[in-house]
């Protein structure tokens, strides 16, 4: 019993080393899904969400035709890669990864500024909010009637699978907010 509660002693310790790793993870996330954005199966897979977003659509040109354009991971249609550079498909897709690598590195700032890791905690918050409209707004979400019985709300299809992980970067991003205004408080009140 007492090797338990040293181990539970030990393990009440790690909040610090706990939000520094959070930190870093996603961080991490961010930068490498930001770089994927400049590959054109990511900026393409992300079709369906921003098409179907009342709040993104106006960065496509065409969104109601893209379900007639899609490729699959790793596939090469010409005749689909020239559509989507018509249809602004990278052009979003190297913006969005830009934010994401941007948003990343403001959470890595924390240490150095952490008015810099709150932005990028605020950022990855509205980020999280974002990303669960597409739960309403896009019909891949859900696994469609193909005759089967499991089908609609609540059977999440991968795309919507995918999406509601990011409950997780939305409760990591809360987290990491309160963690940099701890350290904006703590330097306002030491003179820093």
């Amino acid at each position: 019993m007492k090797s338990l509660y040293t181990l539970l002693t030990y393990a009440a310790r790690l909040d610090k080393a706990g939000i520094r790793l959070l930190r870093i993870s996603v961080s991490v996330i961010l930068i490498w899904i930001g770089a994927l954005k400049f590959v054109p199966y990511e900026a393409e897979g992300v079709t369906p969400f921003v098409a179907n977003s009342p709040f993104m659509r106006f960065f496509y040109h065409h969104p109601d035709e893209y379900r007639q354009h899609r490729n699959k991971e790793g596939e090469v249609s010409q005749q689909n890669i020239a559509w989507h550079h018509t249809n602004n498909t990278y052009g979003y897709s190297y913006g969005l990864g830009l934010l994401l690598m941007g948003m990343g590195t403001l959470l890595l700032l924390n240490r150095a500024n952490p008015v810099l890791g709150a932005s990028g905690a605020v950022l990855t918050i509205i980020m999280g909010v974002g990303t669960l409209s597409f739960l309403i707004t896009t019909p891949e979400t859900w696994v469609p009637d193909l005759g089967g019985a499991h089908h609609g709300f609540p059977y999440l299809a991968a795309p919507g699978r995918l999406v509601l992980k990011d409950l997780i970067m939305l409760a990591a991003g809360v987290v990491l907010l309160a963690d940099s205004a701890k350290g904006v408080l703590l330097r306002r009140s030491s003179g820093v």
